[in-house]
């Protein structure tokens, strides 16, 4: 399924937003398009229509405030992240100043990349639930979201059905439900078992494999896509293995950091549609995007990944 992206931003805007610095170093539109080499795709189930396995979060790294240096670094990373083949960048109104850094990364491109917008609805007010996904809109600068997600299922009682509205009106493609917490998995799992949705995002790395359980298994069984979170557990994860030298036996399933190790071990599951770890630094994403490149681990391999991290 193609989707469009009429997002194109005129040099007056992209100027009025303060973002001049960039332009000269900006990547050309058809070479943000072209991805260097094939990234593994999945299917959205609801759909078919397949996305890149590996995203973007924003989470903290994007929270930013107005730093402009700062800016400017989330903008490399944005533009890595697309020249490298990914689509789908998520955000929340949780993430301080990620939304609007986000639209400043996307403003020069004009339009010219696949953006796979995913953003939540955040808020206890049913009320206040669209003028804030309006507002989320303008932080980003598109037309509308590919996909708007109930955070942490805040009022998502109220939420989901002001959603399907959306949905059914064309003002959204996708709609689905997240969490973060463990302790909210009985409810995720009524929700996934009682109302339709798109998408559900939830936590699972090799130390947090709760979701294996029932969780994982009841997406697929119900047609909906899977997008994992805190893969490196903010990064907590990472620092600690960085103490430790990466196994030999990690080349078996292509990898080069214990970073693409998670990743791999998260891919490999039948149910996970995308993972989206976050970064700030260009070296890192385009090391995360090599992750959805060449093999991913057996049944055999991940059960030995798992007992390896956890035993460090």
């Amino acid at each position: 399924m193609e989707h469009p992206n009429p997002r194109g931003l005129s040099r007056r805007t992209v100027l009025g937003l303060g973002l001049a610095p960039l332009l000269p170093s900006l990547v050309p539109p058809l070479a943000l398009a072209q991805p260097a080499s094939a990234i593994l795709q999945r299917s959205i189930a609801s759909t078919g229509e397949a996305i890149p396995a590996i995203g973007l979060g924003s989470w903290i790294t994007f929270n930013v405030g107005n730093d402009p240096q700062a800016r400017a670094r989330c903008a490399e990373v944005v533009r890595a992240f697309f020249a490298g083949g990914g689509r789908l960048i998520d955000s929340s109104p949780m993430y301080g100043s990620s939304q609007p850094v986000i639209g400043q990364a996307l403003a020069p491109l004009g339009g010219s990349v696949p953006l796979f917008s995913a953003e939540k609805v955040w808020t206890g007010s049913a009320a206040r639930g669209p003028a804030q996904i309006e507002q989320s809109r303008a932080h980003w600068g598109v037309p509308r979201f590919d996909l708007l997600q109930v955070h942490n299922l805040l009022a998502w009682e109220e939420h989901l059905p002001m959603l399907q509205r959306m949905k059914s009106d064309g003002r959204l493609r996708y709609i689905g439900i997240t969490t973060s917490e463990g302790r909210r998995h009985d409810e995720l799992e009524r929700i996934l078992r009682t109302q339709t949705v798109d998408f559900v995002q939830l936590t699972y790395n090799p130390l947090d494999r709760e979701a294996e359980q029932r969780l994982l298994p009841l997406a697929r069984e119900r047609g909906v896509a899977v997008i994992v979170n805190r893969t490196f557990r903010e990064g907590q994860l990472t620092r600690a293995l960085a103490r430790h030298p990466l196994p030999g036996w990690a080349a078996e399933v292509g990898a080069t950091s214990w970073a693409q190790l998670i990743l791999k071990f998260v891919l490999a599951h039948p149910a996970v549609t995308c993972a989206i770890p976050a970064t700030r630094q260009v070296a890192h994403v385009r090391e995360n995007l090599a992750a959805a490149r060449g093999p991913l681990p057996d049944a055999a391999q991940r059960e030995r990944i798992a007992r390896t991290i956890g035993a460090l």
